[in-house]
């Protein structure tokens, strides 16, 4: 074939090599600061370290690519700035699982040891991501280059969270949380993964303390009766007019606990009797602080019932729930199971069935944050296309607080401090060497991590 022959096809290797080469040797996407134009930044969307790139970050980073393109073109100075997700949760539990092979966890390690042996999983692995986005051309700047856990970041990090924190938009409570027994860590709502299941609905008698009666409740995990403490039905429901008020005996455990009205119950779904268990179920949690009800945790971090539960102390909440079944129905108790087709939290790293559980973690105040991003739009923000706008609201207007701590080693740590003398809390930039209250040296730092999102 003649040297000036044209291929049949496109050879992409003849042409993108050379210009990949080409675009880095010269830094022909690093913009000049000082140079003319209007200025056009992106940071880019930073993949987990982890992975690889899909279909989904192609599509993703052509369109980003064709709109940085494009200001050039026009003559702005033109930043996309790349970089690489830590991935705290991901990548922690990929180099468990290779420890695993090794018959050794991350608690045989230490946590010293366990963090330098995820820094040297990500300097062998942690460029396949990297190499995938010189192979799609992206328009880089590769001279700016980030990684989440990179020292300019991490004090970047820092400073936010103190900031956050000093102006009241992060602090440190007791709330309900979805929690994995298996990663061991609490989870942001969006890493939980709702997956349709074939469960059963149960419908168990609750008679009245001075046995007047009782009410039918129906629910769909009574491993969680022993931590009930009310029943709760709509004020405008006909069928428990006048009931109001009542005390109920809790079945199996014995507990008395009020029956109590609010609008939040669904008059339609099951018998339209609520069992209200605060600390195993976000929406009882805020029945529970809204009628002043007690907190009683059943199910423990490992998904074990714990010394509330009674009879059943020691048991897997699965194996609880059989049993439960069984002595409800020896009982009388029970009335009937139906069959439900419902959706069952995971975990989305591990695909454990999440937990609902009360726990002391750090939060970010959304419900404060909230209302300005809110009127934000269309103020200051288009949205496209418009009837997005709706959905957007509706996110807003039913937020909650957003748990940033996760229990695991491979992450921001929290840059708070607790004096073991006075009890005093230090959250500050630098670490610090002394408590400024009693002047104890003897500080403890939060052992937790933020969520990857946030540092993100």
């Amino acid at each position: 074939m003649s040297e000036n022959a044209l291929p049949k096809g496109y050879e992409p290797h003849a042409v993108e090599d050379h210009w990949r080469e080409y675009w880095e040797k010269n830094k022909t996407f690093t913009p000049d600061p000082d140079g003319p134009g209007e200025p056009f930044s992106i940071v880019i969307p930073p993949p987990n370290v982890t992975g690889a790139l899909h279909i989904g970050h192609a599509l993703n980073h052509t369109l980003i690519d064709v709109l940085c393109r494009h200001a050039r073109q026009k003559g702005k100075k033109v930043l996309w700035l790349p970089g690489t997700d830590h991935a705290g949760i991901a990548t922690q539990n990929v180099v468990e699982r290779a420890l695993a092979k090794e018959g050794k966890t991350r608690h045989d390690l230490g946590r010293e040891a366990f963090v330098e042996r995820v820094w040297q999983w990500k300097e062998d692995y942690g460029n396949r991501i990297l190499n995938q986005i010189r192979m799609l051309g992206d328009s880089v700047d590769w001279t700016r280059e980030r990684f989440t856990m990179d020292e300019g970041l991490s004090k970047a990090v820092r400073k936010v969270f103190v900031e956050l924190y000093k102006e009241g938009y992060i602090y440190k409570g007791k709330y309900i949380i979805n929690w994995c027994s298996r990663c061991h860590t609490a989870l942001a709502d969006d890493e939980v993964d709702h997956m349709p299941e074939k469960g059963h609905l149960y419908h168990v008698r609750y008679d009245f303390e001075d046995g007047s009666g009782s009410v039918i409740i129906a629910t769909t995990r009574p491993e969680t009766i022993m931590a009930d403490t009310g029943v709760c039905v709509h004020p405008e429901d006909e069928r428990y007019a006048g009931l109001v008020g009542k005390k109920i005996v809790v079945p199996v455990i014995g507990r008395v606990v009020p029956l109590f009205a609010d609008r939040y119950v669904d008059k339609e779904f099951g018998t339209g009797a609520l069992k209200v268990t605060p600390c195993h179920d976000p929406n009882d949690w805020t029945l529970g602080e809204r009628h002043g009800l007690e907190f009683i945790q059943c199910i423990d971090e490992d998904g074990n019932m714990t010394a509330e539960a009674g009879p059943y102390a020691g048991l897997s909440k699965e194996e609880c729930r059989k049993r439960i079944v069984e002595d409800l129905q020896a009982s009388g108790q029970l009335v009937k199971i139906e069959d439900l087709d419902h959706s069952v939290g995971h975990c989305y790293r591990c695909k454990t069935v999440v937990e609902p559980h009360m726990s002391e973690q750090w939060f970010v105040a959304s419900t404060k944050l909230a209302p300005r991003a809110r009127a934000a739009v269309p103020e200051m923000t288009q949205i496209f296309p418009e009837n997005w706008m709706k959905t957007y609201y509706n996110w807003l207007d039913n937020i909650r607080d957003w748990c940033i701590s996760r229990q695991i080693w491979w992450g921001h740590r929290i840059p708070a401090w607790t004096c073991p003398q006075c009890g005093k809390l230090i959250v500050s930039e630098e670490d610090p060497t002394s408590c400024p209250d009693c002047g104890s040296t003897e500080l403890v730092q939060e052992s937790d991590v933020l969520d990857t999102w946030f540092s993100s």
